[in-house]
């Protein structure tokens, strides 16, 4: 599949590439990645999103994307409210699963002199692997309202400053998000795993940033050269995959009418 760069970190398959793709794909990868990326068929999924009806924009493709089950993992796309798809599990059925760089003000080297204790500590302290369950406990109450206000929760019972909201799409929460939703089921898989990393791919990483492709892009995300980051990589465990579980079963009876 033929790719022209658009500059160092972004690569352009063109609309008209494949017949029915009604859009561009952008992939954010450098030369290196993008070697590994055409081992599989995500490419080729990024591609078959372009030819979702009502697409909107560009179909877009992560750093992180690999082979998915519809989407890449690592695909984003948007679609019109009236004329576009929907679906529950586009990607996959970790809902909210995605990649979060939380910033520092510390440097590398300060962190190099310090590393096996850090990584130790966050051993510790973040529950991973199948079946984890999270260090601390939450009535039913206090799950519906994570679930209704998102990050702010996590904020006002201190896991987090008001700064972070100001970083998260939408402050960490969306207006119209309702606890009644979620089935009884969801709840009770995702009640015990709050605060939990999860298995699979799932990931925390102490990184540095190497380099800045994007200045404009690194000044608002408050990114400098050298500097220490930590990157989060986890979902909804068992609450999402419930979830998406019981809107697949909903969507499916509904198409058959």
């Amino acid at each position: 599949m033929k790719l022209t760069p658009i500059d160092s970190y972004r690569w352009l398959i063109p609309r008209g590439e494949k017949s029915r793709m009604r859009t561009d794909v952008v992939v954010y990868a450098s030369g290196g990645l993008l070697e590994q990326i055409r081992h599989d068929l995500s490419l080729e999924q990024a591609v078959n999103v372009a030819m979702l009806p009502g697409i909107v924009g560009p179909s877009l493709a992560m750093p992180d994307i690999h082979q998915g089950y519809g989407f890449p993992i690592g695909g984003v796309a948007a679609t019109d409210w009236n004329h576009g798809v929907v679906s529950p599990g586009g990607v996959g059925f970790d809902i909210n699963c995605g990649v979060r760089s939380v910033t520092t003000t510390l440097t590398k080297d300060e962190v190099r002199a310090k590393l096996q204790e850090i990584v130790n500590q966050a051993f510790r302290d973040v529950p991973c692997g199948a079946g984890s369950e999270g260090s601390f406990r939450v009535t039913d109450n206090e799950l519906e309202d994570v679930l209704e206000r998102g990050a702010r929760w996590m904020v006002e019972h201190g896991f987090g400053s008001e700064r972070d909201l100001e970083f998260c799409e939408a402050g960490g929460c969306l207006e119209d998000a309702g606890a009644d939703a979620v089935s009884s089921r969801a709840k009770e898989r995702g009640k015990p795993q709050l605060g939990t990393l999860g298995s699979g791919n799932h990931f925390l990483e102490i990184q540095y940033v190497e380099e800045i492709h994007d200045p404009e892009a690194a000044r608002a995300m408050g990114l400098y050269k050298d500097q220490a980051v930590v990157l989060i990589h986890c979902g909804s465990r068992g609450l999402g995959h419930q979830v998406c579980t019981d809107y697949l079963a909903q969507m499916g009876a509904a198409m058959k009418k």
